[in-house]
């Protein structure tokens, strides 16, 4: 039997058989699953194939191959990966956004949208974020007055969607202002800190409109390492960099200090934004610090 893992709780990992979400199989681990270490050895996303005990639960015998696998929050077979971010409280960090944007595109997510909410707390909405438009779908919404929810909504459907961000960005909020049925625990922003309380523990699928949503925990850092992305293979987690990149003077070409680089002289001709660049520039310094601290 195959099914799709939907949730892990109390050491079993509960799968979907048929699409009967109502009636979920709790199964546990067999052989050499049982004995890989790895915390994304199974993970929700997951096709499995298992075997059914006569007490009603299952045992796990293999994983599917995935057709992709975010490996923070670990979650496989994504449709698309809406990152998502608070205009204000928390600020909307650079270096943070352009991460997690490494983050998706290391992860062979087909579509990526970045989702912005707490719009309302902000005077210039209408144009916030407006130079990344250009390279990705950019929604802008409200959790709290419902502006833009229509619209993030009317992506959702048949399709297997991940809201990852920073803890206290509203994330299990929208997924309340999408369907009040989903109930996801809010959590609020610590005064004293200006942070988010992570609510969610755990991914779990979500059945929404034929599809699912997936809420993550929050987190503030993403280990570029994890993610297998070197100083030798950053630059191609920066789609814009692609075309530029063929006309540099040296091949490869790091695109930091090397004269007669396309890629330098696109964010001088306003081409390549300077905020990309920069952000670029500093991960490729984390690695390079990193090899050099392991060497």
């Amino acid at each position: 039997m195959i099914g799709r893992v939907i949730k892990f709780h109390n050491s079993f990992f509960f799968v979907e058989l048929d699409g009967q979400s109502a009636q979920l199989m709790p199964c546990s681990l067999r052989g050499l699953l049982k004995r890989d270490r790895r915390q994304t050895a199974v993970c929700a996303g997951d096709f499995v194939e298992i075997t059914p005990l006569d007490d009603g639960s299952g045992v796990i015998k293999r994983v599917v191959d995935r057709k992709n696998f975010l490996i923070r929050p670990a979650v496989a077979n994504v449709d698309q990966l809406i990152l998502t971010f608070a205009a204000a409280e928390p600020d909307l960090h650079p270096l943070l956004l352009n991460r997690f944007l490494v983050l998706a595109e290391a992860s062979a997510v087909e579509k990526i949208i970045i989702c912005i909410n707490k719009i309302d707390l902000i005077d210039d909405a209408a144009h916030f974020l407006d130079d990344y438009s250009n390279l990705y779908d950019i929604i802008k919404v409200s959790a709290r007055n419902g502006n833009g929810i229509d619209r993030l909504r009317s992506k959702l459907a048949d399709r297997v969607t991940v809201f990852a961000g920073p803890s206290g960005v509203g994330k299990s909020s929208l997924l309340n202002a999408i369907d009040p049925s989903i109930d996801q625990t809010v959590g609020s922003i610590s005064d004293k800190i200006r942070r988010g309380k992570n609510t969610t523990r755990v991914a779990e699928l979500i059945k929404f409109a034929d599809g699912y949503l997936v809420d993550t925990p929050g987190f503030s850092a993403v280990e570029l390492a994890d993610l297998g992305v070197d100083e030798k293979n950053l630059a191609h987690y920066f789609p814009e960099f692609h075309q530029p990149s063929a006309r540099c003077r040296f091949n490869p070409c790091s695109h930091s200090h090397e004269p007669d680089c396309a890629v330098k002289g696109a964010v001088d001709d306003g081409t390549i934004l300077e905020q990309r660049y920069a952000a670029y520039v500093a991960m490729l310094k984390e690695l390079k610090e990193r090899d050099k601290k392991y060497d």
